[in-house]
């Protein structure tokens, strides 16, 4: 795990398991398919210039491939801004737990233990 403290950009690696999404259509599609899922669905709104963004993105990839049962998904509030204000996202990074649709839990800041917990409670 030699990678967990690169300052990597905010895209798509091999290793991991996180969806970045780019369009709204694409959120769109993806959001109805959650809604009918009772899989946790792990949303992260970040921004390229945040750096506390940046130091959990090797975290949260190392998140998705240990919880293969959650759903991690990247979203950057520059590109996605009206994504972030639907969900009331005010600050980076924060962390939406979603199941069925609806929110069951949040993370707000780069608080690798409280996800990793959030993560646990919420993925039964």
């Amino acid at each position: 795990m030699g990678g967990w403290f690169s300052s990597q950009p905010l895209t798509e690696s091999e290793n991991s398991r996180v969806k970045i999404i780019h369009s709204l259509a694409r959120w769109q599609l993806d959001f109805n398919e959650f809604k009918e899922s009772q899989t946790l669905v792990v949303i992260d709104f970040s921004a390229t210039w945040c750096g506390p963004c940046r130091f959990m993105e090797p975290i949260l990839d190392a998140m998705s491939n240990e919880y293969t049962d959650v759903e991690f998904i990247k979203i950057d509030v520059d590109e996605l801004s009206d994504v972030a204000k639907d969900l009331n996202v005010q600050a980076m990074p924060t962390f939406v737990l979603l199941k069925k649709g609806k929110e069951v839990d949040r993370v707000i800041g780069a608080k690798k233990d409280e996800l990793q917990n959030k993560i646990r409670e919420h993925r039964a």
